[in-house]
């Protein structure tokens, strides 16, 4: 299983387009077997959900994300968790226990990423 958590640096963002990079892990047995960070390739409508499935991503972990995302992530069959907080590794950590759930945390306002609900 791959998961790609939208990040700065080492922190999960609160707005997955607008992320600095994604932190990849590929997860076999409960455990990480391989990790690598990525730089984000650009923010544009519809382009970010395809680059990761094209990337192999299972699972794509964010603070908030816009609803256009959350629905082409949903139609390649990609979990969505929003609603992530902290530093990567503790959020990765939770996700594989399963203790890490999704808020369902949609932004509404695109030019404005701190406008985020619930």
């Amino acid at each position: 299983m791959k998961i790609a958590i939208a990040s700065e640096g080492k922190i999960v963002t609160q707005h997955f387009g607008h992320c600095q990079n994604f932190n990849i892990f590929e997860v076999e047995d409960e455990r990480i077997v391989k990790s690598e960070s990525i730089p984000n390739p650009g923010h544009r409508p519809g382009f970010l959900p395809n680059f990761l499935h094209d990337n192999g991503v299972d699972v794509i972990i964010s603070g908030g994300m816009g609803g256009g995302a959350v629905t082409i992530f949903n139609d390649k069959g990609i979990e969505v968790i929003t609603g992530a907080t902290g530093d990567v590794e503790s959020v990765i950590d939770s996700y594989i226990k399963g203790n890490l759930k999704s808020t369902g945390s949609i932004c509404n306002e695109h030019q404005h990423h701190e406008e985020c609900e619930s």
